[in-house]
């Protein structure tokens, strides 16, 4: 078994970083498994070094520790390119000039049931779609175009899910895709890959065999892993946990620094003073 936790150094833990690597450690370690370190710093324009020596030093303050060399994004442009280029021979990828209000002022209201918001942001409504490949320009972002992969034969992928809340087989179709996440960004102006791409790659790469992660990413697994199904990789078991919020039912998120694991350390907290809050 192996397991993962990848923040991003971009601000502080919380306690919802707390629990989430806490569980993935203590999964792996319960069945003599390895638990991987991994910085997600893709987005050079906001990770800083200060916020990545604060991260080990709250992980190791809570007892965890990692196995083998940290593992950083921004060391692997390369890999993501050449996935990138691999699927672009395929004919599958064009160039999007859109932008946010682009996408905005062009989807159509969506069908009753129907999210106009998914796991990789407003569904695209196609716009770009049937730009040529050898058209893109740097201000451009790279999409995958799902409608061709719509229908037989075309075989579509399953993952396996074990957390509380979606527990079971979950089949992935393209027109799922297509009406809850829209043609997925794989790569965005001066960025390498887009978080989706990149995180499946570095999964493969590292060897995972099960994600732990919060339930808020779960929507977005259906994308992850019909992407691992295009690049030809294995999936690893998924298991989505609770989220850990705020009084007023609030996820937690970097703009927390008031549960930031270094506030409760300067406080005078206990690792297992943390396990306890956490209900770990």
């Amino acid at each position: 078994m192996i397991t993962r936790f990848a923040p991003s150094p971009t601000g502080p833990l919380h306690l919802g970083h707390a629990y989430s690597a806490i569980l993935a450690h203590d999964m792996a370690r319960a069945v003599g498994g390895q638990f991987l370190l991994r910085i997600d710093d893709l987005d050079q324009t906001r990770a800083r070094p200060e916020w990545e020596e604060l991260i080990f030093e709250d992980l190791q303050w809570l007892g965890l520790t990692w196995d083998g060399p940290v593992r950083r994004q921004s060391d692997h442009f390369d890999d993501y390119r050449n996935a990138l280029d691999s699927l672009a021979r395929q004919g599958a990828v064009y160039p999007c000039r859109c932008t946010r209000r682009d996408i905005d002022a062009a989807a159509s209201a969506p069908q009753e049931g129907v999210p106009d918001i998914g796991p990789d942001g407003r569904i695209y409504p196609g716009t770009c779609r049937g730009r040529p490949y050898d058209d893109r320009q740097p201000t451009d972002a790279l999409r995958y175009d799902l409608s061709k992969t719509v229908g037989p034969p075309h075989a579509m992928p399953a993952f396996t899910e074990t957390g509380p809340a979606h527990a079971g087989e979950h089949e992935v179709t393209a027109d799922y895709l297509l009406t809850h996440v829209g043609d997925p960004v794989l790569a965005r102006p001066k960025m390498a890959a887009s978080y989706q791409f990149a995180v499946v790659i570095d999964d493969a790469e590292t060897h995972v065999t099960h994600v732990i992660r919060g339930e808020d990413l779960f929507e977005a697994t259906f994308l992850q892993r019909f992407l691992q199904g295009e690049l030809g990789l294995s999936p690893p078991i998924y298991h989505h946990h609770r989220l850990i919020r705020d009084d007023q039912g609030r996820r937690l998120a970097k703009r927390d620094d008031a549960r930031g694991i270094r506030t409760y350390r300067q406080a005078g907290a206990t690792p297992q003073d943390i396990r306890a809050m956490l209900g770990l």
